[in-house]
């Protein structure tokens, strides 16, 4: 593999927390257009990973590269100027608000001129208009975008979520157990919903727990074990158990049979 489509690469990564050290000298690879599952027991380090990745936590040693570029993200806003988007488990929706105002939370289209420069009115209808473009690209079954989130079922509200990262992320949207809390037919929803985001062309990182909704959705899986990472393995030739065996330490890394390795 040539470091050419590697969207983002994270090399020797350290992060302590006083005499924790939830890091110790992880590797990341992301290529482009892919599924990367990030799987891991309690404790593994993958969401410290997670949070170097996105700009919520900087790490103490280690580099991260983005498109070939030694990048250093300080916050989360750093980590979204360059276009990497990220859905947390709890969402960050705000319920009150309709489909289109959650869309553009914290990005919101201003009226030209003086009404916008000036009032700071906000261009409802522009934002209405490209909200309704936007979730039927990614073929969202709402019926309206100007309902409140609140009416939403869980499966469409993470739906909503994935499709906010998804219409402002340019590099990669990543995605904190999507599926967590969801039912079977809502789980599967937003599953599809995922494959659309890769089939746009922007690449997905997922955390997650559940092992059937890697296996269905995941083109490669990073095991992160004890800071990190453990072999990145692919799902098309590794099976469930042995996979859960790489995570849990019960199959070291040498005893992998090079082909279900990715």
């Amino acid at each position: 593999m040539t470091t050419e489509n590697l969207v983002i690469r994270a090399k020797g990564l350290v992060k302590r927390y006083g005499q924790v050290t939830a890091l110790d000298g992880a590797d990341f690879e992301l290529r482009a257009g892919e599924i990367l599952a990030v799987i891991g027991d309690n404790g593994a380090g993958k969401s410290s990973l997670i949070k170097c990745l996105s700009g919520a936590t900087i790490p103490d040693e280690g580099e991260i590269v983005l498109d070939g570029n030694p990048i250093r993200f300080r916050n989360p806003m750093d980590a979204r100027r360059v276009g990497i988007e990220t859905v947390y488990q709890d969402l960050a929706v705000a319920p009150a608000m309709t489909i289109s105002e959650n869309l553009f939370l914290g990005r919101e289209i201003k009226r030209e001129g003086f009404l916008g420069n000036v009032l700071r009115m906000l261009d409802k209808k522009k934002m209405l208009e490209q909200s309704t473009a936007r979730m039927a690209d990614l073929k969202v079954g709402i019926r309206s975008m100007t309902q409140a989130v609140e009416t939403l079922s869980g499966g469409q509200r993470q739906c909503v979520a994935v499709a906010r990262a998804a219409a402002f992320a340019e590099h990669v949207v990543i995605l904190d157990e999507p599926t967590a809390a969801l039912g079977v037919k809502e789980g599967n929803m937003v599953l599809e919903l995922i494959r659309r985001v890769r089939d746009k062309g922007l690449p997905v990182i997922l955390i997650s727990h559940n092992m059937p909704h890697v296996f269905e959705i995941a083109d490669r899986i990073h095991v992160a074990r004890l800071g990190k990472r453990a072999a990145v393995l692919n799902p098309k030739k590794i099976s469930m158990s042995d996979t859960v065996a790489v995570m849990t330490g019960a199959m070291p890394p040498e005893q992998i049979p090079a082909e279900c390795l990715a």
